[in-house]
């Protein structure tokens, strides 16, 4: 029993469990469970999930981002601008956007680390900077604050399909000619295919959980959040560490920015509002300590099937979506005095 409950995600497992019991019950009949309904909530999860298991390696390294929404924004108009606007090509326009984002991940973990700031504050600089640039420049090149024509600027290409996409289809197919699905009047499958979101939310997760449980960089992570100083003393990186890993939490947000991109066929600047604080609450719901050196991949992708399980379940219910804030806060205080008791149980302290 000990063992399990030193587990970082173990909390996040028995959160998981008692959800899908609710709603299994709640929901009963509703069609939540059916594959279109399924495809809803692992949808909706797998967004929160690209960003939260950026957010909970940052968390293990001992740092925070809360400049991750505005950069969703940012992402999204760096991507549309220049594209509609200027006439690059929209690969052209990705590549730019990814290798600004991680420059300016880079920053961000540089002069928090040269500094000596903590990252709750410089990053809570830059969140306004990145909103007020995403705002600024969709009104200085397009007179207003969304940007349309993605759709057909990115119509045949491959980088629309990546992150615009979807696969399976002739599975789906399949399975609607065996009734396992259903259909559509006109005949198509209530399920399409599976959004290239799913697919990016699953290879960033299954490879962030490679490297933190499989890879030297893995410990380095754990011994930056853990002790610094004694990680310092014994040759770690630190330094390097928790700016690589501001880097990842940004090529994370670009990546969820360049699936609505092309998903919806634009881009907005209030895009990724809030969604700094969701992450890191998907991932406190798994297990992240707020003090580091403490938690796990799984744990915060779990945080975010609970996240997504429960926005969509609650339309299915008919309860009022309201309800859905304060369920998320008594999550997010449970998650936290959990994970605190475990911390206490497995140090020996009182």
């Amino acid at each position: 029993m000990r063992r399990m409950l030193s587990k970082p995600e173990f909390g996040a497992v028995a959160g998981a469990v008692l959800v899908f019991l609710f709603f299994g019950f709640a929901a009963q009949g509703s069609g939540m469970f059916n594959a279109d309904g399924v495809l809803n909530w692992v949808t909706v999860s797998s967004q929160l999930m690209i960003l939260a298991v950026g957010a909970a390696l940052l968390m293990i390294a001992g740092e925070f981002d809360l400049s991750i929404g505005s950069m969703i924004g940012f992402a999204g108009m760096m991507i549309a601008i220049p594209t509609i606007y200027f006439g690059l090509p929209v690969w052209a326009s990705v590549v730019i956007t990814f290798i600004g984002a991680l420059a300016i991940g880079f920053l961000n973990g540089l002069i928090v680390i040269r500094t000596g700031l903590p990252s709750f504050i410089v990053t809570l600089a830059f969140l306004f900077i990145l909103r007020g640039l995403t705002i600024a420049l969709s009104i200085m090149f397009a007179n207003r604050t969304i940007v349309g024509g993605m759709v057909e600027a990115a119509e045949g290409t491959f980088v629309g399909w990546l992150f615009g996409g979807k696969i399976g289809a002739p599975v789906f197919e399949f399975l609607a000619a065996q009734e396992i699905i259903g259909r559509f009047p006109n005949g198509q499958p209530t399920v399409s295919g599976i959004p290239m979101v799913v697919v990016w939310a699953a290879i960033i997760a299954i490879l962030a959980s490679i490297v933190l449980s499989r890879t030297h960089w893995g410990n380095w992570i754990f011994a930056s959040g853990g002790d610094a100083k004694a990680a310092r003393n014994v040759g770690v990186p630190v330094n390097a560490v928790k700016i690589a890993m501001f880097m990842l939490t940004a090529f994370c947000a670009t990546v969820y920015a360049a699936c609505q991109v092309f998903e919806f066929g634009s881009a907005a600047a209030d895009r990724g509002l809030l969604k700094e604080f969701e992450a890191i609450i998907a991932a406190v719901i798994g297990g992240c300590l707020l003090t580091g050196g403490y938690g796990s991949v799984l744990g915060a992708c779990l945080g975010a099937l609970i996240f997504g399980v429960v926005q969509i379940g609650i339309l299915f219910t008919g309860i009022n979506n309201d309800w859905f804030r304060v369920f998320l806060g008594v999550m997010l205080l449970i998650a936290v005095l959990f994970n605190n008791f475990v911390r206490r149980r497995v140090t020996g302290e009182r």
